[in-house]
């Protein structure tokens, strides 16, 4: 192996070694790894072509600007077209980072499908065009958040609740992040300090955020799809899950049947054309959009406090209407 090569294994090997390493290495820490002298290391850090800066006499990979090489086939490019088209229509905010990653992919298969091609990167013009919200501040707690998961560091937050509106300030660990179709919105998972609680937060509430230097790790009996296996969407808890039975109208009953709602569900067509269906849900009160959304169609057979629930809410939507009625007259 002539010069040349050498320095080009050396060059990428370096740089498997900064991803591999979101805390940083010192030169002494690299040379002794690759087994060359320190300024060997410190000649060829300046040629290399990923993103490095210097912290605390650390050299780290910058995640947020570090290209990854990802080949794909049409196939798989549509599955991702796909997921962010639905990302596009439940999200009112704009994403640069999106849109970006969009125009890329559709250049990428400009030669392979032009037509696919012409779709996808106006499909990116959906992410910053002015149809969404302009949000600064949210975009930045997002990048925050990210780059904090990326390296393993804690972030200190402002976060708002929506039922006091109290602002209050916690150390968190991100441990997932989750997009909440119910609340089109994007959700945080994670561990918050002092509590020592697992919580998930919507970004839209969090007011201040702060990278601090502080190092977490994920335990590693940490599994969020099991944590979210019996949600109805982003809701999740300690206890056992609520059985939830609800009868839908003959009407109605086809356009269930077309879906698969939740994966504990099970459904039972009735003699007068009805359908009871039923599932193991978390937190029942996570399903009320969904059920009010049916209307007339549906009613809540258990549990009891989500049926009055919806009966009431129904009982004050009459009136509503009851008072339109009388207007109109």
């Amino acid at each position: 192996m002539n010069r040349a090569e050498n320095k080009a294994q050396r060059l990428q090997q370096m740089e498997v070694l900064l991803v591999d390493h979101p805390e940083g290495l010192t030169l002494s820490q690299i040379a002794k790894r690759l087994n060359v002298h320190r300024t060997t290391v410190m000649r060829n850090l300046s040629d290399m072509t990923a993103p490095i800066y210097k912290s605390h006499m650390r050299y780290c990979i910058d995640r947020g600007s570090y290209l990854v090489n990802l080949r794909l086939n049409l196939h798989e490019a549509l599955s991702i077209h796909l997921a962010g088209r639905l990302m596009a229509t439940r999200m009112d905010r704009q994403n640069l980072h999106m849109a970006a990653a969009f125009r890329k992919l559709g250049i990428a298969l400009e030669t392979l499908a032009p037509q696919f091609s012409s779709v996808i990167r106006e499909s990116a013009n959906t992410f910053d065009d002015d149809s969404k919200r302009n949000d600064p501040k949210y975009l930045h707690i997002l990048e925050t958040l990210t780059d904090a998961w990326a390296k393993g560091r804690k972030v200190r937050i402002g976060y708002r609740s929506a039922e006091k509106g109290l602002l209050k300030e916690h150390l968190f660990s991100l441990y997932f992040i989750e997009a909440g179709a119910v609340g089109q919105s994007i959700y945080v998972i994670g561990l918050i300090e002092p509590e020592n609680e697992k919580r998930n937060y919507k970004i839209e509430r969090i007011e201040t955020i702060a990278l601090s230097d502080e190092t977490y790790t994920i335990p590693e009996n940490f599994r969020s799809l099991d944590l979210l296996s019996q949600a109805w969407g982003i809701w999740f808890t300690d206890r056992e899950p609520v059985r939830v039975i609800l009868r839908f109208s003959e009407r109605a009953a086809k356009r269930i049947c077309e879906t698969r709602w939740h994966p504990s569900e099970t459904t039972s067509l009735q003699e007068d054309g009805s359908l009871l269906w039923q599932a193991e849900i978390s937190e029942p009160r996570e399903m009320l959009p969904w059920i009010l959304g049916w209307g007339s169609q549906v009613e809540v057979i258990e549990p009891a406090d989500l049926r009055d629930y919806v009966a009431d809410d129904l009982r004050k939507a009459v009136k509503v209407y009851g008072k339109e009625d009388e207007n109109d007259g």
